[in-house]
């Protein structure tokens, strides 16, 4: 069976900024989070899928089909969440719909009632009285009605409150239970990727720096600490990142088992978060 995305040696020059080659693979009943610092590359990549823009080289394909060659079957297929509102926003939630409905051949006006409803959104609101959670879910409700298969969602939660992003990401877990779905997740949020994601893929500066499952990531890499005696030329070489201050260093290593032997040196060694790792990634030798 084919995966539900598919990105092989995809390439795209812009003036001051390149996407170099990147790949990665999401299967149906996952969800992926797509992390990296602002202007690392996620939206391009983003839009590269959607073919709002033309890539360079490369292959992309979704659910097994080229994504220009047969754009309109999948977009029929995909539920896109921007992180901007793209509605018109004089109109009610009912009158957006009726403008939608008709482009989508697998529309249900009975699963969009039912998740007016759920996410407790009234038809007859006007856009713009709605508030940027409730824009999300109103995105999602369209996406969600369609009978979208794979869901491909541009920075979701940024700018949420807590508990609106929370809401959020209890919605994404429960959607991906359909393990006929996928969910492909921008953000620089990684907090919420500690909670929901399967599959983690790191961008920085147009390279994909890893794309793996969060648990090998969480289980596998560590957050080292100790004093800077510690550090030589040889030791360093273990490190993905440095971060050095007067009192001691922290660093982040990819296999804490590589670093065990060290642990009576006085070297501690502690899980990372997802936000530990792509700052030690993206940012390399620090010293504060």
């Amino acid at each position: 069976m084919a995966p539900i995305l598919e990105i092989k040696n995809l390439k795209k020059d812009f003036k001051d900024f390149s996407l170099k080659n990147i790949s990665f693979t999401l299967e149906k009943g996952f969800i992926m989070g797509f992390i990296g610092p602002n202007g690392a590359g996620k939206s391009t990549t983003i839009k590269l899928i959607m073919n709002l823009l033309k890539k360079d080289a490369g292959e992309i394909k979704v659910f097994g089909l080229d994504n220009v060659k047969n754009e309109n079957e999948i977009k029929n297929r995909i539920g896109f969440v921007y992180d901007e509102n793209y509605f018109y926003e004089e109109l009610t939630i009912s009158e957006m719909k009726r403008i939608i409905a008709p482009l989508y051949k697998n529309w249900s006006n009975e699963c969009f009632n039912r998740y007016l409803k759920e996410f407790t959104l009234s038809p007859k609101k006007k856009i713009k009285e709605l508030s940027k959670g409730m824009k999300m879910k109103f995105s999602l409700a369209i996406a969600l009605s369609h009978q979208a298969e794979l869901i491909i969602m541009d920075e979701p939660t940024s700018g949420l409150d807590p508990l609106i992003r929370n809401e959020l990401l209890d919605i994404f877990s429960y959607l991906i239970q359909d393990e006929n779905k996928g969910i492909f997740f921008s953000t620089h949020i990684t907090s919420d990727l500690d909670k929901i994601a399967d599959y983690v893929t790191l961008i920085n500066d147009g390279e994909i720096l890893f794309s793996t499952t969060k648990d090998e990531i969480l289980d596998c890499y560590g957050l080292v600490k100790g004093k800077k005696e510690f550090l030589n030329e040889d030791t360093r070489k273990n490190f993905v990142g440095i971060k050095e201050n007067q009192f001691g260093f922290e660093a982040l290593v990819k296999n804490r088992n590589s670093i065990n032997r060290f642990i009576n040196n006085g070297i501690i060694i502690e899980k990372p978060t997802l936000e530990d790792v792509m700052l030690y990634f993206t940012r390399r030798e620090l010293n504060v």
